[in-house]
């Protein structure tokens, strides 16, 4: 019982276990010397049964009174003193804690197994906040593992100066999402999370930055600038622009290659996720395949090559309804004022699609700038065109891969990151862009999304379902709010936390790369944070010797 007596001796214990179920939580009964002020919802406790110790989230709070009268006839803002006698005896708070963990305390809590709960404390159990020791033993710490495999990523809510980790190579295995309406910082969460994975050579990334926000440095709300990707790994870090001549203006450097996209690159399921955003019809979009038919890679070069006056001719030659053709071509047509565009046969010139493959492939993330050509068209069509093709590539190199059996073969592990997700995996078309292909099938080709939206309800629900990690800031509306806890336990209790969010900085972490459901104030990323990154990267080199004794 000595375990037990210790936790009751405990400062920050805040109360007794009195009432509960395995289903829907237990309840605590708040001591009578605490302000139920300070108790916030997601708060991380931990109760101490007789046998084991269960790490739990508080999920909700309120205040009872042990008689109705009480309330009745309740005493006066003056009467202090009777205040005082009625508190925690006739008037008392209860919190409802969700169990998430529960681990052996018999002593031997360094060896001890993390087990899912299957079973309750026993009344009168005591619970106390969390103290770093138990959130490290849960949550790693970036210490462990020679500071490979754990990054901070905040602070449990209402604890400072104790740091939660994501387990990175849990978190680089599956597809991940950061939700969050707009203002709520999802792109400062997006950094960290890009940041961890690149400083412990976890992953190379493809960043479609829409808004120039990740490589160089970004303006804040506030009027202050943040440091770019490429000014905190200069040599791990490319930028790839769209827009070579608007990053020399904005930054006063040049990119590391400029991007130039040629007609006969474009493939019809490319064109999908733009129907909506160019109001195609299913027709005129089906048009583009009837085009590819017949005149293989260069289908669009010829639709554009192709006068108003003749589209009747091309129609009847492909087999397409003259009206959708030409509905087709207008709406294409429009990527033509554009630099980044070109209407010549791509053979015999640069490659920068190559040049791209060829970048990830030497372990070095790149962050693909769109400058002025923020247009929403434009970002759904390059982002389509670059990722079938890196798809196609990986899916070759995996092959060889599989193939030799050596490790110096197998491709590094690349996560993909989106903005405005739900462009690209809306229902009935997911299924059919690159996007969806690898939310669903290239874990195998060492291939992951990292989905940042603020409207997870217009994603596809095959895509949600396959999402490992989810990191949520404050979602206002129910659809948004049931789409991003799809497919998770306790979703209701988890719901009532995301409510209790603040607009800045505070986001709920669930999912494969985290042990439990645990909210954070979000690490900050300033000054300090940029120190941290400066220590010393891991080389390819290094990574690639990791991965040959992971997979002899």
């Amino acid at each position: 019982m000595e375990p037990l007596r210790r936790l009751n001796e405990r400062p920050d214990r805040l109360g007794v276990i009195t009432h509960g179920s395995l289903t829907k939580g237990v309840e605590m009964k708040l001591d009578a010397h605490e302000s139920i002020e300070d108790v916030v919802a997601g708060t991380f406790v931990v109760i101490q049964g007789e046998k084991y110790d269960f790490f739990s989230l508080i999920t909700d709070v309120r205040i009872d009174a042990a008689n109705e009268n009480i309330l009745l006839h309740p005493p006066s803002t003056d009467d202090h003193l009777l205040r005082q006698i009625l508190k925690g005896s006739g008037t008392y708070a209860t919190v409802t804690l969700k169990p998430m963990l529960m681990m052996r305390n018999d002593g031997l809590q360094e060896l001890a197994e993390i087990l899912p709960v299957k079973t309750v404390p026993s009344h009168f159990a005591p619970v106390a906040r969390a103290t770093a020791e138990d959130v490290a033993r849960i949550f790693g710490h970036e210490a462990n593992e020679g500071g490979h495999r754990y990054f901070q990523i905040g602070e449990p809510l209402g604890m400072p100066g104790i740091p939660v980790c994501i387990d990175l190579d849990r978190f680089v295995e599956r597809s991940n999402a950061v939700f969050g309406k707009t203002g709520t910082g999802k792109t400062f969460l997006t950094r960290l999370l890009l940041c961890g994975t690149i400083k412990t050579g976890k992953a190379v990334n493809l960043v479609f930055d829409m808004h120039s926000e990740y490589g160089y440095n970004a303006r804040k709300e506030d009027g202050t600038f943040v440091k770019g990707l490429r000014e905190l790994f200069p040599t791990r870090v490319q930028v790839f622009s769209l827009d070579p001549q608007g990053t020399r203006e904005r930054t006063g450097r040049d990119p590391d290659c400029a991007v130039y996209l040629y007609a006969d690159q474009i493939e019809p399921e490319d064109i999908l996720p733009l129907q909506d955003t160019l109001n195609l019809n299913e027709t005129a979009a089906e048009s583009s395949y009837l085009l590819q038919r017949k005149f293989g890679r260069n289908w669009l070069l010829r639709l554009l090559q192709t006068s108003e006056a003749a589209l009747n001719e091309l129609a009847e030659h492909v087999g397409a309804h003259p009206a959708s053709l030409g509905a087709l071509r207008r709406k294409l047509a429009t990527f033509e004022r554009y630099d980044f565009f070109k209407t010549e046969p791509s053979a015999g010139k640069r490659d920068v699609l190559e040049d791209l493959l060829e970048a990830l492939n030497d372990g070095k993330s790149v962050v693909l700038e769109f400058g002025r050509y923020d247009d929403l068209r434009v970002y759904l069509l390059v982002a389509n065109v670059i990722t079938r093709r890196v798809r196609a590539a990986y899916e070759e190199k995996t092959a060889h891969y599989l193939q030799t059996q050596d490790p110096a073969d197998r491709p590094p592990q690349l996560i993909i990151t989106i903005e405005e997700a739900h462009k690209f995996l809306l229902p009935g078309i997911a299924r059919e862009t690159p996007f969806g292909k690898i939310a669903r099938e290239m874990r195998k080709y060492f291939v992951s999304l990292l989905v940042v939206d603020q409207r997870p309800s217009a994603i596809d629900e095959e895509v949600l379902s396959q999402i490992g990690t989810r990191i949520i800031a404050q979602l206002n509306d129910d659809k948004d709010l049931t789409a991003a806890l799809v497919g998770t336990r306790d979703a209701g209790a988890l719901r009532q936390i995301l409510a209790s969010l603040d607009s800045k900085q505070q986001a709920l972490i669930l999912g494969h790369a985290v042990p439990m459901p645990v909210v954070v104030q979000t690490r900050p990323y300033d000054e300090t944070f940029y120190q941290a990154m400066r220590g010393p990267e891991r080389s390819f080199e290094e990574l690639d010797d990791e991965m040959k004794s992971l997979f002899p």
